[in-house]
């Protein structure tokens, strides 16, 4: 995890909104980043730090949108405010349905906007541990042998130890010995939790479909 303080990225055109807003969040505690257009914050962000990102929907250039779609693959932990002065139903749909953390209409009482930046910050907090577990997760999963991920791919497809000896032209007291060294590669003390790795990794069916070929 990153220790530094999170930051709030504010892009926005008005250079007098962004700044009292910055103002503002400066005066609450956050360190913030100002930005006047999306392809000024793309030349200058670097992912890794952990904040979000107050985004006006109508900008110069790149439009928050299409700003909001390059983030989903440069930085997809960060959560995204839409914060503007239109209200543009249509907008808002595809904004939330891209993931946008929430869509407030200018202006925003003060409560709601850190209410809502909060909020965001904790979506993004949650969403760094998760993916830290996973690397962690997958740090583990490349210790195991490829003899032991062919026994730990029928493992989490629901296979017994005496169908795998089968499928793998092996013995039972041998796949006994790649389960066991394989669970104690992943820190796992149940077949739930082997599962479990496998699932959370989106490997459940990656890892019967390489068994396949």
């Amino acid at each position: 995890m990153n220790d530094l303080e999170p930051i709030v990225h504010i892009v926005d055109d008005d250079q007098s909104f962004r700044t009292a807003v910055g103002r503002l969040l400066a005066a609450s505690g956050f360190r913030v980043a100002l930005y006047e257009s999306g392809d000024q914050f793309l030349a200058q962000f670097a992912d890794g730090e952990p904040g979000c990102v107050l985004l006006d929907l109508g900008l110069p250039g790149l439009s928050g949108l299409e700003l909001q779609d390059r983030l989903a693959e440069k930085a997809p932990l960060l959560p995204i405010v839409f914060l503007t002065g239109r209200g543009d139903i249509r907008a808002t749909v595809q904004a939330m349905k891209a993931g946008a953390e929430d869509f407030l209409e200018k202006p925003t009482p003060k409560e709601v906007l850190l209410e809502t930046i909060g909020r965001a910050l904790r979506r993004y907090a949650l969403r760094r541990l998760e993916q830290d577990r996973k690397h962690a997760l997958r740090r583990r999963l490349a210790n195991l042998t490829p003899r032991e991920f062919e026994v730990f791919g029928l493992i989490v497809r629901g296979k017994l130890n005496k169908q795998i000896a089968q499928a793998l032209g092996t013995s039972e007291r041998t796949v006994k010995a790649h389960r066991h060294n394989l669970m104690e590669k992943l820190g796992t003390r149940s077949l739930a939790e082997t599962v479990s790795i496998a699932e959370r990794l989106g490997l459940v069916d990656s890892a019967a479909d390489q068994l396949q070929r």
